[in-house]
């Protein structure tokens, strides 16, 4: 009787060493997935809007926005880092992006497109920052980022477009 009892109560503990191993190897997998690089993001299916000759000299002197763009550029190759822990300096170019918009470039559907930009931020910067997303996760969170920027680009061409066309004078 006794050899069962003692094979029974190692059969007991082999199994429980067992599945504490599967659940630290499917929490290095998570975090092992988390990682994006340029090929996942060029995956990404989205329409990119680019900014018209006239749009990019209203904003040139914009200097938050060259910086925003500045960070799509480096996240469209993978670097998250700009999202990691860095709270204060994305507070501050919202921040600064929203006080220091071009006089011409103040109107209502730019305001909204950059609250959207800057709601798409700070979702991008928790997904970021949590140890539960998955990389599908945070390709939805990096595709909805870049499509806010895509039609901020988008909305800036239509009002520089639009003001060209005021100042036509009417016969």
């Amino acid at each position: 009787m006794k050899p069962i009892y003692l094979f029974s109560l190692f059969i007991l503990f082999l199994s429980c060493n067992q599945k504490d191993t599967s659940k630290s190897d499917n929490k290095t997998d998570q975090t092992f997935n988390k990682t994006v690089n340029e090929s996942d993001l060029s995956k990404i299916n989205y329409t990119e809007f680019v900014l018209s000759p006239e749009a990019q000299r209203a904003i040139e002197n914009w200097v938050e926005y060259n910086q925003l763009q500045e960070q799509v550029g480096y996240l469209k190759k993978g670097d998250l880092s700009f999202f990691n822990d860095n709270k204060k300096a994305i507070e501050t170019l919202l921040k600064d992006l929203n006080k220091n918009i071009p006089e011409d470039l103040k109107d209502n559907s730019i305001l909204a497109r950059l609250k959207v930009v800057e709601t798409t931020i700070y979702k991008l910067e928790s997904l970021v920052q949590l140890s539960t997303t998955t990389k599908p996760e945070l390709i939805e969170g990096i595709k909805a980022f870049l499509i806010s920027i895509s039609n901020l680009d988008l909305q800036l061409n239509e009002v520089i477009e639009l003001r060209r066309y005021e100042n036509i004078p009417k016969p």
